[in-house]
């Protein structure tokens, strides 16, 4: 680990003061339970780092609220992920923070820090002499034609194909969250739909937020469907890893028994959190039933390009969108 300068403000507009006054190689350290990591492998160089977990403006979150749930940006997963309200009327929400990680990283890690966590690609943690253009614009990317069993089926470029390895924002984007982040310019909103951006021909750039800016709070609209929804997540083994295919599912039913509204967002399979409108459309005026919700899973992977060792997962992405869809289904007739 090189060395670096280090600044712990205890007020929101101290921390941004600290964040310019810096410049731009500073990192911000919340949880700290990716950026310590990538510090010890030389991938995370910051000349400096603004420590934020003292900021008050930061802290807490509600779920109580008519019209949206706020989350502070520093509130810890493992207390988020264990609320009462959110259990019982977004277990979706929950669940993709329960299943995450390990106990120990939830008491640390932060919602507004998980958002922005980087790649578990092997060729980018790996660094030298593996070409990683995330790491090293221009370098090649070692994944195309190399080891992709983990890598994404959606939203890869020819210069990248890295999974975003995240839960909660999968959930999130399901349910049209927006962040609002803080800056030296002021305050902006951005849905979390804009957060995140496919690799392109620039895949070190993994998100729209200016580097002096940070993510205060994440806030949800008050949406019926919450109490029919999960997180189903697929990984090689049941604690502590990544997802190989993950799916957050949200349906509301009629009194018909019909689908009046669905969310469908996958996670594991893609560049970025992904949201599936198309497979959305399948099921919403419909019943949902078990060839419907394969139906929605095939839409949802529609625009798959596997690899070379990777392919198993696209079948696996159909059937996690259908199983998430059958568990979303139980619990929106209960």
């Amino acid at each position: 680990m090189r060395p670096f300068a280090y600044e712990a403000p205890t007020t929101l507009p101290d921390a941004l003061r600290a964040l310019s006054a810096a410049g731009p190689g500073t990192k911000v350290l919340a949880g700290g339970t990716t950026l310590y990591d990538l510090m010890k492998l030389d991938i995370e160089t910051p000349s400096a780092v603004v420590d934020v977990r003292a900021l008050s403006e930061l802290a807490g979150f509600d779920t109580g609220g008519p019209r949206e749930l706020t989350f502070g940006a520093g509130a810890p997963m493992a207390d988020v992920a264990a609320d009462p309200v959110l259990l019982r009327d977004y277990p979706a929400l929950a669940e993709s923070l329960a299943k995450a990680a390990s106990q120990q990283l939830r008491n640390m890690a932060t919602v507004g820090g998980n958002l922005l966590q980087r790649t578990r690609c092997a060729y980018f943690r790996g660094g030298p002499p593996f070409p990683c253009n995330k790491r090293l614009p221009g370098s090649g990317c070692g994944a195309i034609g190399g080891l992709d069993r983990g890598h994404a089926l959606l939203g890869g470029s020819d210069a990248c194909v890295a999974t975003y390895p995240g839960d909660w924002a999968v959930a999130l984007i399901a349910f049209d969250a927006v962040v609002d982040v803080a800056g030296p310019r002021g305050e902006r909103t951005i849905a979390l739909a804009d957060l995140h951006v496919e690799p392109g021909d620039t895949p070190e750039r993994e998100h729209t937020l200016d580097w002096d800016e940070l993510i205060v709070r994440i806030r949800v609209p008050v949406a019926p469907a919450g109490r029919g929804s999960t997180y189903h997540k697929v990984r090689d083994r049941e604690s502590y890893a990544f997802a190989l295919a993950s799916a957050a599912a949200a349906v509301e039913l009629d009194g018909r028994g019909r689908v009046e509204d669905c969310r469908i967002a996958v996670g594991g399979v893609a560049t970025r959190p992904w949201r599936c409108r198309e497979a959305e459309r399948e099921l919403v005026g419909g019943v949902l039933d078990g060839p419907g919700a394969r139906r929605a899973g095939e839409a949802a992977l529609s625009g798959a390009r596997p690899g070379r060792q990777n392919a198993f997962r696209v079948e696996l992405g159909v059937r996690t969108v259908a199983e998430a869809l059958r568990i979303a289904g139980e619990r929106a007739a209960r």
